[in-house]
């Protein structure tokens, strides 16, 4: 019976299966009811029972040769014709949008990028700040304005005074605590004040501010840092100007501006007709902060700065409503795509 299995399975692998009805003719005479395969199987039933091993063997494995070549043959027709009965090739094709970063932190991202190649190193800090850190440190004095419940959000602690950060100068702090000097840090982050939202103004907003703390740091370097980078942001062609300013945390202090970009300095509607734009705020830093700080004002001076985000995006974007940024619209978002 051996001898008849193996004739068999020579005859199946032979077969002709190149056409369907070829491939139903050899289902039917190989696994059909009354086919060869089950006629074998009739067969073993008389085989003596010492050899019923080794032949049931053959037979099992010559019933599997033929049910795989099937398989092997008949799977890429069914899957080819469901494939055509549900793809519709006139159909337009399926666009597939991807993310993109937030337009803030393009800018974050970009800003950040131009001050590390001069060795500026970005540090964070907490949202949540205490007294010291967010007011006193800087030299705040304790009527300041800021301190009032109307400029900054308080939160409710009786054993300490907490609150949202009014600037991530609080950082600055902290890194002025902890660090070995020089320090040549950024500082970028999320700050919060108590403003009413519209489309000038919104209860918070996106800082970054640096500080660089050295012996005999002068305003001519501080000058020098922000010439650096307006050109590198704005173009090689711009212009800047530091007007006299006050700021608790930095003296002498001033605001900076750049020549308008759109008009060149001509004067236009963007910039009011001046041919400047502020950009950020600036000053040496303040002796006291430096030694409330621990840090001997007699030997190390610095400078900071602090620029928002979303006025840089506006600069930049031409984006003339500060709520935008926060709705989430993606009409708006994904104009933003690198």
């Amino acid at each position: 019976m051996l001898e008849k299995i193996e004739k068999i399975r020579l005859e199946a692998e032979q077969e002709d299966l190149s056409t369907p009805e070829h491939l139903a003719s050899f289902r039917i005479r190989f696994l059909g009811s009354k086919g060869v395969i089950k006629g074998l199987y009739q067969e073993f039933k008389s085989v003596n029972p010492d050899e019923k091993r080794e032949i049931g063997a053959a037979l099992n494995q010559l019933k599997q040769a033929v049910e795989d070549r099937l398989v092997l043959l008949e799977t890429p027709k069914k899957e080819l014709k469901k494939f055509t009965k549900t793809e519709d090739y006139s159909k337009p094709a399926v666009t597939r949008t991807t993310g993109s970063l937030h337009p803030l932190s393009m800018i974050t991202q970009e800003i950040v990028a131009i001050f590390e190649k001069i060795g500026f190193i970005s540090s964070e800090g907490p949202e949540i700040e205490d007294d010291w850190h967010n007011f006193s440190a800087l030299n705040f004095p304790p009527d300041h304005p800021a301190r009032d419940m109307q400029d900054t959000f308080f939160l409710d602690d009786p054993f300490a005074s907490f609150s949202l950060r009014t600037h991530t100068s609080s950082v600055q702090v902290r890194v002025m605590e902890s660090s070995t000097l020089p320090i040549r840090t950024l500082s970028p982050g999320r700050v919060y004040r108590n403003e009413a939202i519209s489309a000038r103004a919104h209860c918070f907003f996106h800082q970054i501010e640096g500080l660089y703390i050295d012996q005999h740091v002068t305003l001519a370097d501080l000058k020098q840092t922000l010439e650096y980078f307006a050109k590198c942001f704005f173009g090689s062609s711009v212009k800047i100007r530091l007007r006299p300013s006050y700021f608790p945390f930095t003296e002498p202090s001033a605001e900076v501006d750049v020549s308008c970009t759109l008009c060149s300095g001509s004067g236009c509607s963007i910039c009011k007709h001046s041919g400047w734009l502020e950009i950020l705020g600036c000053g040496m830093v303040d002796p006291n902060v430096l030694e409330d700080c621990g840090i001997d004002s007699k030997t190390y001076s610095g400078f900071a700065f602090g620029m928002g985000v979303e006025r840089i995006a506006q600069l930049k974007y031409r984006v003339n409503d500060l709520r935008l940024y926060s709705e989430n619209d993606l009409r708006f978002l994904d104009q933003f795509h690198l």
